[in-house]
């Protein structure tokens, strides 16, 4: 049977719709292709732990440490007032001062004579080293876990803001610093609200205290 010009033409075009496209994965009965890529993706995923690296391990900080498939090894852990921590097999070691990262690779290193390709995994579960305390005619007064970058009017606001006879002109922050001597940051919220000044809206440090008259 003759074909037509046009039928000729229709049939060239289903032809050439039903062939497989370049780069295209094509699929067995069993779906192969398919579970291939998906285990692929999963693979790539694997294995990759967020840290942040500026976070440094303090004294009483509680940590969540992970040993995969030794439920024995996994705990929680509070970091002592002498910056150590104690695990089965490994013993006492160095916390504080470290970050969650460098403390994995040091318990890996350590567990390696015991397991023979340790994973690790060290979640800082409760940060009770940095702290920041707001005292005085506020309506919160207390200490408060300083986790994320916080202002004097950060920690104002957390702590329930100004009672009604706070002094807001004769705010400060007492910060001590390393050798010992202490600073007096003046805060003067009205001058702050009214844009003059904002650099004394400073950023906190572990262990800052602000006073509220």
């Amino acid at each position: 049977m003759k074909l037509t010009s046009l039928q000729a033409l229709f049939l060239g075009l289903v032809v050439v719709l039903a062939a497989p496209q370049p780069g295209q994965a094509q699929a067995g009965p069993d779906g192969g292709a398919a579970s291939a890529n998906s285990q692929a993706q999963s693979d790539t995923g694997s294995g990759n732990k967020a840290h942040d690296d500026n976070f440094v391990i303090g004294n009483d900080d509680v940590l969540a440490i992970s040993v995969w498939k030794e439920p024995e090894l996994t705990k929680s852990v509070p970091v002592r007032s002498d910056g150590k921590i104690s695990l089965p097999l490994v013993g006492e070691l160095q916390a504080a001062g470290q970050t969650p990262h460098q403390l994995e690779q040091l318990i890996t290193d350590k567990l390696k004579s015991f397991i023979t390709t340790p994973e690790v995994t060290v979640v800082v579960e409760k940060v009770n080293s940095r702290k920041y305390n707001v005292l005085g005619e506020v309506t919160k007064p207390g200490s408060y876990p300083l986790t994320t970058e916080m202002t004097v009017m950060d920690a104002i606001a957390a702590a329930g803001g100004f009672r009604d006879f706070a002094k807001k002109t004769g705010v400060y922050v007492l910060r001590k610093s390393p050798n010992g001597q202490e600073a007096h940051l003046k805060f003067n919220y009205k001058d702050f609200i009214k844009g003059n000044n904002s650099a004394q809206n400073v950023k906190l440090e572990p262990n800052d205290t602000i006073i509220v008259p």
